[in-house]
């Protein structure tokens, strides 16, 4: 069996976010992208922080485009991940069952992982590499 070993939350403000989660839950801070420490009210698109439970990778992010179709302004759960043994039969097993590919452009230097939409339009990640903090099995 799978498991989801990342999580993605959109929010407005990924810093803030990120500190009320460490603080609540003892979540361990991985890394930040495109927040000023010294700007610490100002979150711009796009901008995130990174956050693990030792087991799961935890993105809180700030969207610079809209991937779901709900919206740039959209907050809550964005998306789950899934480390698979081979994208390429993954991908060709999707489609087949009928899940569309999300069109998403991975920056150059990023974790590669494609994104489909399942029942009920919700999306997900498949990759080949675990996510940043996340337990590999």
């Amino acid at each position: 069996m799978l498991k989801i070993r990342h999580i993605a939350l959109a929010s407005d403000h990924p810093g803030k976010a990120a500190e009320f989660y460490k603080s609540m839950f003892g979540f361990k801070e991985l890394r930040r992208f495109g927040l000023d420490p010294a700007k610490p009210d100002e979150a711009p698109r796009p901008s995130g922080v990174f956050l693990t439970d030792g087991a799961l990778n935890i993105a809180i992010l700030k969207f610079a485009d809209d991937q779901l179709g709900k919206g740039v302004d959209y907050l809550g759960i964005h998306h789950f991940g899934v480390v698979v043994d081979d994208v390429d039969a993954w991908m060709e097993k999707l489609i087949a069952a009928g899940a569309p590919s999300v069109p998403y452009n991975i920056p150059a230097g990023t974790h590669a992982e494609y994104k489909f939409r399942g029942p009920d339009g919700v999306v997900f990640d498949i990759t080949a590499h675990p996510w940043e903090g996340s337990a590999v099995d």
